[in-house]
């Protein structure tokens, strides 16, 4: 390929140029298609019957999966020779994006089935496991679950008490154990189960047919917060016969499955939220824009474009940077496939090394929805809080992602732990960089003048520099702490915010600067301002973090010269008028009543 695919987490310690990167612009004529009539999907079926999805029509869920599966949406990330569209990461991200947006019911019963359902089987099951299973569930004819959580395993997936024992004549296990929050539950016809045979270090996974003759119960529908129509139950193995050519893959290969499915899952997730941010901006935009109060639209009120600009910035900033990493992993299978990798070991091997990655968007994006949908909500004032309009619900539905996929508090030490594990392993060069960052500081800082004639010219050279503030952070914390940094939760978690700010901002003005340098200047206006804007916020963020980081584990001379150290890696030479930034975006977005820039 002509041009250079950083591995996973080398974004930090490399200069990614802006014609190497993926963005929504870049999408192929085949791939507007399918956006297109997803959406159309979604309006029909979806948006035009959310009050359904309100009153817990389970029914409703699974009918509109049936039509899903008629369509083919199920089966996009699906090999042709299982019955699936064979079609390439970037084009499962597009789907799970835009069939997301309308209702998290949908979107879970979704992703469960699609993701964590179907993919293992795909990805790790036998070619007569794949026959027998895959085309049924990529057509919708039926559907798939994944019991992994129980009682007491949460975070901790691998402590799971469920057993599965061999019996006698060594044809099948018999599976016996509780499971819970199991999303399709009510409706699905297979499950991927975890069990711990005999007294095995890590979990087996398995495929379970749903048999309730083969012991398998269920409790009732959980109450939640949201998403209420998604089918979440209990389930209950009683002695569950399960045929050894049930397997996957092998014994004691479950925990890598979850492990790797969730890695999938996160970035699909990250997917999975950007659409209901746009809807979300969409009916609080022309709410403003209609909603009169002391004699003129509110849109008009600086309160409200501050927060319709914040909220169409970070749905910006989330488009860019899911669709840069999913592209980033379809290269990276795709070069796997051309030396030899079978699909399967491509694909897992693809995400796992953007796995960092996956984590970073997991948290950013999900966090970027609770608080678009909760603006959303103060936007609309007293109407906002009324089930009767779309913002309630948005805003509960949009909760739960922040504990799918593993909390977003486990994702960050996550993506810090797997950063600094990978520095070990020799694949990313942090010691280099972050021993550079030392030495610098013990230097007399560079009194000239830069040249910031071009576009993002000083916004790059700021990115450069917070770069150096989290090697700073974290190398000075690694050097002091070593293998017990893992122990310093508070401290992780406020570099994971360093790196998570980094990674979308850089991805955020690389997007506008690719599509500055091909449609000119003038047309990315919006999203220029949008970009810098996002840039700002995120060096406020970094500057808080830094320090709380800092003080926590630095002392004396060290700790003051890592403070001037941050003070001067986010110093701006020419601070944006930020006031002006958001009005800006602000009355783009008024005068096209809603996000446009997808």
């Amino acid at each position: 390929m002509s041009k250079e695919i950083l591995r996973g987490g080398q974004f930090l310690v490399k200069e990614t140029n802006c014609e190497d990167i993926f963005t929504l612009e870049d999408l192929n004529e085949e791939q507007k298609m399918m956006r297109e009539s997803t959406k159309e999907f979604v309006d029909r079926e979806l948006w035009a019957h959310w009050e359904r999805f309100e009153k817990k029509d389970y029914a409703y869920t699974e009918a509109c999966m049936r039509k899903a599966g008629e369509l083919g949406l199920l089966s996009v990330a699906v090999p042709e020779s299982y019955g699936g569209m064979g079609m390439g990461f970037v084009s499962t991200m597009l789907v799970c994006d835009y069939i997301s947006g309308a209702t998290g019911s949908f979107s879970t019963a979704f992703g469960a089935h699609t993701g964590i359902g179907t993919m293992p089987i795909t990805l790790y099951g036998t070619e007569e496991q794949k026959q027998k299973y895959v085309p049924k569930l990529a057509s919708g004819e039926w559907f798939g679950a994944y019991c992994l959580t129980e009682p007491g395993a949460g975070s901790d997936a691998n402590s799971g008490k469920t057993k599965a024992v061999l019996s006698d004549d060594g044809k099948y296990y018999s599976i016996t154990g509780q499971k819970m929050w199991i999303s399709n539950a009510g409706f699905c016809n297979l499950f991927i189960v975890f069990a711990r045979i005999e007294d095995d270090k890590n979990i087996t996974g398995f495929i379970v047919e749903n048999d309730p003759e083969n012991g398998i119960s269920f409790g009732d529908e959980e109450k939640k917060l949201g998403i209420h129509s998604s089918s979440t139950r209990q389930v209950f193995f009683n002695d569950t016969k399960v045929p050894v050519e049930n397997m996957l893959s092998e014994r004691g290969n479950g925990f890598k499955i979850a492990m790797n499915a969730l890695n999938i899952g996160r970035i699909k997730l990250a997917a999975a939220c950007l659409d209901a941010q746009r809807r979300v901006i969409k009916e609080a935009v022309t709410y403003a824009n209609e909603r009169i109060q002391f004699k003129t639209p509110i849109i008009n009120f600086g309160a409200i474009k501050a927060k319709i600009a914040n909220m169409a910035t970070n749905a910006y900033a989330g488009e860019s940077a899911s669709y840069r990493a999913a592209k980033n992993i379809e290269d990276r299978i795709a070069i796997r496939e051309a030396e030899g990798n079978s699909h399967q070991e491509a694909e897992l091997k693809g995400v796992e090394e953007y796995a960092i990655e996956c984590s970073i968007l997991k948290v950013a994006v999900s966090e970027d929805v609770q608080n678009t949908t909760d603006e959303g909500i103060q936007i609309f004032g007293g109407m906002g809080f009324s089930a009767d309009a779309p913002m309630e619900k948005a805003w509960r539905d949009a909760r739960i992602a922040r504990i799918y996929e593993g909390t977003n508090e486990i994702n960050r030490m996550l993506a810090v732990g797997m950063l600094v594990k990978k520095a070990m392993k020799g694949h990313v060069d942090l010691l280099g960089p972050a021993t550079a960052v030392g030495e610098e500081l013990m230097g007399i800082p560079s009194f000239d003048t830069p040249d910031f004639s071009e576009l993002f010219a000083e916004e790059k050279d700021l990115i450069k520099r917070l770069k150096k503030v989290f090697l700073m952070v974290a190398g000075s914390a690694v050097q002091k702490f070593g293998p017990e940094l893992e122990k310093h939760q508070q401290l992780m978690l406020a570099a994971a915010d360093i790196l998570i700010e980094v990674y979308m901002a850089e991805s955020t003005i690389l997007r506008t600067e690719k599509n500055a340098k091909r449609s000119g200047e003038d047309s990315q206006k919006t999203q220029i301002a949008m970009s810098k804007l996002y840039l700002y916020n995120a060096t406020e963020t970094i500057i808080q973090k830094g320090k709380e980081a800092i003080v926590s584990f630095a002392e004396g001379d060290e700790q003051r010269m890592m403070l001037m150290g941050l003070k001067r890696f986010t110093k701006y030479t020419n601070n944006p008028n930020v006031v002006a930034l958001r009005t800006q975006i602000a009355d783009r977005i008024a005068a096209d009543n809603g996000y446009t820039f997808d």
